[in-house]
């Protein structure tokens, strides 16, 4: 598709920035809204997450039949999960197969998380992204682990078996340097395997910043606090694209790429605003740069292209005043550390909050499609689940 002078998301894709949909349901599959947005919308890929499950089944009857077959199967609620979720992703790859031909395999990527609740153990990470990478099947598959310390090594065994890896729940500098060291650490241990044909994205959350600073600041008087309203999120975006650049160019990166490595793209992730104050695109039009993904609501992805203003790059050349953003909140007492710490731990638990709520509606299917019976097949209660994209 060629970019018109008004097609905003064209533009955004000469300018080296991967449209890429934070959606998936059954219901977008089955009407062809997927191939739609890809043919119409330049959406390159797809991310998913418990939320977006969990709210896909508990809404339509795209489901009823997979799920009434499961029941007469008497298989367990978390195995129904499994199956449900991968049809759908399985189904998007096929959808965005010819993206990643075309790109060679850059785009193209549907995302799958391993289990939320896994988050704290490296072993069992490990084990369910093999069997979701096997029950899948597709070569543009994305498995989603979380960048928790009990993460990172498993980041690094997935690579290395050829598992290509969306690296989730990223808030702080100092994690995702540790993100980009798993990823070459995976590579370099990847020994007789086809660099070329392992990919993995570094997904930097991005709004979650601001709620988390503006409430901060929210407690705290004078024009100082005020100033800095709505600017931490895109700063911290812009450092670890900075990061992103330094990582990418030494002799280590550099060997890497000699046989046939792809660097980790950094994906901005959670760039719906959260605050009506905000301009609804400002998440999208202050992170362009070259060798990005920015993956979107839809309702961000229409309002990005109904009336979204592009200024070219706008990262490099930001870092100076990037950091000066961080160095003001210090000055009023907002530690970067604490606030990334509960980022992290809150993003954690508000997936595996989701994936209860899935569980939990797919039990209640479940034994609706097939009576009573099956209604010991029990999963944990669901807690209250809040805004997780």
């Amino acid at each position: 598709m060629t970019s018109q002078p008004d097609d905003i998301l064209g533009q955004l894709a000469a300018a080296g920035v991967a449209v890429w949909l934070d959606d998936i349901s059954r219901e977008r599959l089955a009407t062809g809204n997927l191939a739609t947005l890809a043919r119409d919308m330049h959406v390159t890929g797809v991310t998913s997450n418990p939320t977006i499950f969990a709210h896909a089944l508990s809404n339509g009857a795209a489901y009823q039949d997979q799920v009434a077959d499961l029941a007469v199967r008497e298989v367990t609620t978390d195995e129904a999960a499994r199956e449900i979720t991968t049809y759908d992703i399985r189904w998007a790859c096929d959808v965005l197969r010819p993206a990643f031909d075309s790109t060679g395999g850059l785009d193209g990527r549907v995302s799958i998380e391993v289990d939320p609740r896994l988050a704290r153990d490296t072993a069992k990470t490990i084990a369910e992204a093999r069997a979701l990478w096997w029950q899948v099947g597709r070569p543009n598959l994305f498995v989603k682990i979380p960048a928790t310390a009990e993460g990172l090594p498993a980041i690094t065994q997935c690579l290395r078996d050829g598992i290509s890896v969306n690296v989730t729940l990223i808030f702080s500098l100092e994690r995702y340097g540790q993100v980009i060291d798993a990823f070459m650490t995976g590579l370099e241990g990847a020994e007789g395997r086809d660099l070329s044909a392992i990919s993995s994205v570094a997904s930097f959350f991005v709004s979650r910043m601001d709620t988390e600073v503006d409430r901060r600041l929210g407690k705290l008087a004078g024009p100082a606090a005020g100033a800095l309203r709505g600017k931490a999120a895109i700063a911290n975006a812009r450092l670890a694209y900075q990061l992103y650049e330094q990582q990418f160019a030494g002799p280590r990166w550099l060997a890497l790429q000699a046989r046939g490595a792809r660097p980790q793209r950094p994906l901005w992730a959670s760039t719906s605003t959260k605050d009506p104050a905000y301009r609804d695109t400002m998440y999208v039009e202050e992170l362009v740069a070259p060798g990005t993904v920015n993956t979107m609501p839809e309702e961000t992805l229409h309002a990005t292209a109904a009336h979204g203003e592009l200024r070219g790059d706008t990262i490099h050349g930001s870092y100076e005043e990037s950091q000066q953003v961080f160095d003001a909140l210090a000055e009023l007492g907002i530690s970067y550390d604490e606030v990334v710490g509960v980022l992290e731990e809150e993003g954690v638990q508000k997936f595996a909050a989701s994936w209860h709520e899935l569980l939990t509606t797919i039990e209640t299917e479940m034994a609706a499609a097939s009576g009573p019976a099956t209604a010991g097949q029990s999963a944990e209660p669901a807690a209250a689940s809040g805004e997780t994209r």
